[in-house]
């Protein structure tokens, strides 16, 4: 389903995202840390969606998040550094595959044993400044 791009619509996807990053930060040193990852990564989604959403074209599919952050940095020089951050995210796991299926990690590792040694609150950290960045560029429009 294709969404219409519309401010209203950006804003609904940010109050959203702002929703499961805080999920996320609810699961920190909870056992999880796949899904803190997760939850991470679904804010992510979600804000750089509603940017997407304000910059008037619709939307339709995944671009996954390097491909949105990518697509957003070529049409808003003001969003310079985007896709470092996110690129950062993604290095600690925040790919939306690896957190969730076993067949990503060698066996008999699980997603769940897989990221032990994740900072969980340093990534909150980044996706908390990319989530402001998002929301910041959504209010000028």
């Amino acid at each position: 389903m294709a969404l219409t791009p519309s401010i209203p619509e950006a804003l609904r996807w940010l109050c959203q995202a702002t929703s499961d990053l805080q999920a996320a930060y609810n699961d920190i040193q909870h056992c999880c840390p796949n899904w803190v990852l997760f939850k991470a990564h679904q804010a992510l989604e979600k804000a750089l969606v509603a940017a997407v959403l304000c910059h008037g074209e619709a939307f339709e599919g995944s671009r996954g998040l390097m491909g949105l952050a990518r697509w957003l940095e070529e049409k808003e020089p003001e969003l310079r550094g985007l896709v470092l951050d996110v690129q950062w995210l993604y290095s600690w796991g925040t790919d939306g595959k690896a957190i969730l299926y076993p067949n990503y990690h060698p066996f008999p590792m699980t997603p769940s044993e897989a990221f032990t040694s994740v900072d969980e609150e340093e990534v909150l950290k980044q996706a908390q400044k990319v989530l402001g960045t998002l929301k910041d560029y959504v209010g000028r429009k």
